[in-house]
């Protein structure tokens, strides 16, 4: 059987983290703080915070900028039902917008018809490591600045919409010739254990907010939120003599552990000079042997002369003309065949709690046009010849036994 998507695990994590197991220190200490600054170098970002996982960083980013009930926040229609939930955390309501047919990116012209001045923040989400169109984006946050309502010092500092990126797949990709990471007011990374990049669990954000802001105070800050407002982390309380220390908020518990970054230090040391590359080749012969077939729509995930690039996470075939019935008939083929496929994603609007709050899918028909001929085809390091081979022969012959049952 082909798996879907396993994490690369090597002699080399496995002595990264036998040694951060040796080493006595295995929370949040010198190996989190040394993939942090490692992080923000790669990303170019002003700073960045390791936290459990992107829901956490998503849902911390919210509060940081005051979201609350009443509060409106643009987001994708399809997504992962994370970029959602963390709204409804913080009380305010999702304002759920259509995608392009192309990359299955937000919709710029969608975001400006949803702005209201209840709007406080914009999360876009880099669809399967391609990135957004950041600089229509980001205009749009300052364009619509006049009507923006404030509240609170954070919000009045900033004087318009915050821009989020939800980056769960897209470290790595590059937009204009520029990193996710550096592309707007934050950007959230995920390094669960199927991303191209893994800790196993793990998220980071990256801050990159423009002045008067600081972004290292504000990383300071964040850290004393994210552990409970405490205001001395477990190494700086390990010091001599400085075991006192104080709780300045009601925070939240979601730091990362140096077990995770002792895996993310390897993986992002490889990343750019093994990972990328090998996910890169899987989707270049994925793209080149089924572009062939007049019933494929093979995924963007290169322009402009490769200056916008994706991080190459997931390969989102799509089969022209089926419905979603035949595409499920599709995906229960290719498992007959002993190869693994996926979806991404259902739609949030679909989902029964977003039903019973009112949203209904039929006012997203983009995004449901995309899902219901989606199929995500298996992309991992370890993934040789041999299994693309057969991941193409499970895929053709499947569509063909669909759309030629005779």
């Amino acid at each position: 059987m082909i798996p879907f998507s396993p994490p690369h695990i090597d002699q080399k994590i496995i002595d990264a983290v036998s040694d951060t197991l040796r080493s006595g220190w295995i929370t949040t200490g010198p190996k989190t703080k040394l993939f942090e600054k490692k992080l923000a170098a790669y990303c170019g970002a002003g700073s960045v915070l390791c936290l459990n996982s992107a829901t956490a960083g998503l849902e911390i980013m919210l509060r940081w900028f005051g979201v609350q009930e009443g509060d409106e926040v643009i987001v994708p229609a399809y997504t992962y039902a994370a970029s959602a939930n963390v709204i409804i955390h913080c009380g305010a309501k999702p304002v759920f917008v259509d995608v392009n047919a192309g990359d299955f990116n937000i919709s710029a012209a969608a975001i400006e018809k949803a702005i209201t001045p209840r709007t406080k923040v914009i999360m876009p989400v880099d669809f399967a490591g391609f990135p957004c169109d950041y600089d229509v984006i980001n205009a749009l946050a300052k364009k619509h600045a006049g009507s923006f309502s404030a509240r609170g010092e954070v919000q009045q500092k900033l004087g318009r919409i915050l821009v989020l990126a939800d980056a769960a797949h897209s470290i790595g990709g590059v937009y204009k010739g520029k990193r996710t990471g550096s592309l707007t007011d934050a950007s959230v990374f995920s390094f669960h254990a199927v991303k191209n990049l893994t800790t196993a669990e793990g998220g980071a954000v990256a801050l990159n907010l423009p002045e008067p802001f600081s972004n290292e105070e504000i990383y300071k800050r964040l850290c004393v939120n994210t552990l409970h407002g405490q205001n001395k982390d477990a190494l700086e309380k390990s010091q001599k003599g400085s075991w006192k220390y104080d709780i300045v908020e009601a925070g939240y518990k979601c730091n990362m552990t140096d077990i995770m970054a002792a895996i993310g230090l390897v993986e992002l040391e490889r990343y750019d000079q093994e990972t990328l590359i090998r996910r890169r080749h899987i989707f270049d012969l994925y793209a080149f042997s089924l572009s062939h077939y007049p019933w494929a729509t093979v995924p963007v995930f290169e322009k402009d002369h490769a200056q916008t690039r994706s991080s190459c996470h997931v390969f989102a075939l799509r089969i022209k003309g089926i419905t979603e019935e035949q595409r499920d008939q599709i995906i229960r083929n290719i498992f007959d065949e002993d190869v693994s496929v996926n979806v991404h994603f259902i739609p949030v609007p679909m989902m029964s709690y977003y039903k019973n709050l009112g949203y209904d899918i039929k006012n997203y028909p983009q995004a449901y046009a995309n899902y219901a001929a989606e199929i995500s085809l298996p992309v991992f390091f370890d993934l040789n010849a041999e299994g693309i081979q057969k991941v193409m022969d499970a895929v053709v012959s499947s569509v063909q036994k669909v759309l030629n049952p005779s």
